[in-house]
C-alpha cells in the first residue's frame, strides 16, 4: 500500500461523489505512481517469459488501466498490438505519450461509463499516433462490456500476432 495513492484515491472518491471535476493533481498522484511501478513489472515478466520454450513473440497487451498500456506501448518494442479499455483519468503527460504509440490498437469504450468522461476518452483516442486504431463503443456502464467485445478483441490479436 502507498499512503500517497490511498490519499489520491480518497480525493478522487470525494470529488466524484460531490460531482466535481477531478483535477490533474489527483489524477497524477493516483495514476503516475501506478504506471511507474507496473510498466517495469510488465517488462520484467516479458524478460522472464519470452525465452521459455514454446512462448516467444510477438507480444500483445490487453489491460484495463489505459495509462499502463500507453506507457508500455511506447517503451516496450516487444509489444506489437494492444487492446485498451478507454478511460478518462489519464495524466496529461500520458496523453502526450499517446501520440508516440504506433502499434495497432483496439480500444473499447463503454458509452455510459459512470466513472469516465466520454469526451475525454474520445480525445485520448484521437491522440493515439497509431496508423491502425479502432474504437469499439458499447452501451452500458463500466462493467457492462458485452461478451462479443472480448471475442472481437481476440480476433484483433489473432490478426496481429499470428
Amino acid at each position: 500500500r502507498w499512503p500517497a495513492a490511498d490519499r489520491a484515491r480518497s480525493d478522487l472518491r470525494r470529488a466524484m461523489e460531490a460531482g466535481r471535476p477531478v483535477g490533474d493533481e489527483i489524477v497524477d498522484a493516483l495514476v503516475l505512481p501506478l504506471v511507474g511501478k507496473a510498466v517495469p513489472e510488465w517488462r520484467a515478466a516479458l524478460d522472464a517469459l519470452l525465452p521459455l520454450p514454446g512462448i516467444g513473440g510477438p507480444v500483445g497487451y490487453s489491460g484495463g488501466l489505459i495509462s499502463v498500456g500507453i506507457r508500455l506501448a511506447v517503451v516496450e518494442p516487444r509489444v506489437s498490438a494492444a487492446v485498451l479499455f478507454a478511460g478518462s483519468l489519464v495524466p496529461r503527460a500520458l496523453v502526450e505519450e499517446a501520440r508516440q504509440v504506433t502499434v495497432p490498437l483496439h480500444v473499447l469504450l463503454q458509452w455510459d461509463d459512470e466513472g469516465n468522461d466520454r469526451q475525454a476518452s474520445l480525445n485520448l483516442f484521437d491522440a493515439f499516433g497509431s496508423r491502425e486504431k479502432s474504437l469499439h463503443a458499447h452501451l452500458g456502464g463500466h462493467t457492462g462490456v458485452p461478451q462479443f467485445a472480448g471475442d472481437a478483441a481476440a480476433q484483433f490479436f489473432t490478426r496481429h500476432l499470428m
